[in-house]
């Protein structure tokens, strides 16, 4: 992977969105080293500011709670200077303030089949909320429901059902090179 000077110039924060298993943490910390930016992960931000992962919120307070968390913790991460690249929860853009806030953002869906996804995370336990017993099941809900809004916001989609985490950043950062030049 590359890095350093040579990499494409984009001002605005860049926000890599999409369903848990995506690869957003693994991507996002390869895309911030290429890029010479600080890495924000939601999960860890939600977790320094309120003492708890994201599945002990969600037993604790429910899913909404969790969710306007998150959305704030991505809105903070939004207004961070300099810009970073955050990995987002998936739940944000569901939050049209959070919405309006990722237009001042280049925003990257990392997207595959909920199949895939769930083979990724595997059985619950760890701290990710689990909606469902079935992964697959809770994974086709929540991109049913957030599709739309992943595509409305996303300014590059990635498959990343058969690339790794190293060929998916190369793909993200050739087509940041393309934008810059576009500009």
């Amino acid at each position: 992977m590359t890095g350093g000077t040579d990499e494409p110039a984009i001002a605005e924060p860049i926000v890599l969105v999409g369903l848990m298993g995506s690869g957003k943490t693994s991507v996002g910390t390869r895309l911030a080293a290429a890029l010479g930016r600080q890495f924000r992960d939601s999960d860890w931000g939600l977790e320094a500011e309120y003492g708890q992962t994201a599945a002990e919120q969600v037993a604790r307070y429910g899913a909404d709670v969790l969710h306007e968390r998150e959305a704030a913790v991505v809105r903070k991460g939004l207004a961070a200077r300099p810009p970073a690249v955050i990995a987002a929860a998936a739940s944000v853009v569901e939050d049209p303030a959070t919405r309006a806030a990722l237009g001042n953002a280049y925003v990257i869906w990392l997207d595959a089949p909920p199949a895939v996804l769930a083979a990724r995370i595997g059985p619950g336990g760890d701290h990710r909320p689990h909606y469902h017993p079935d992964p697959v099941v809770m994974l086709t809900r929540q991109r049913e429901q957030r599709a739309r809004w992943f595509q409305q916001v996303a300014d590059l989609v990635v498959d990343v059902s058969e690339i790794d985490p190293d060929a998916v950043t190369e793909r993200i950062l050739a087509a940041l090179r393309r934008t810059a030049a576009d500009r």
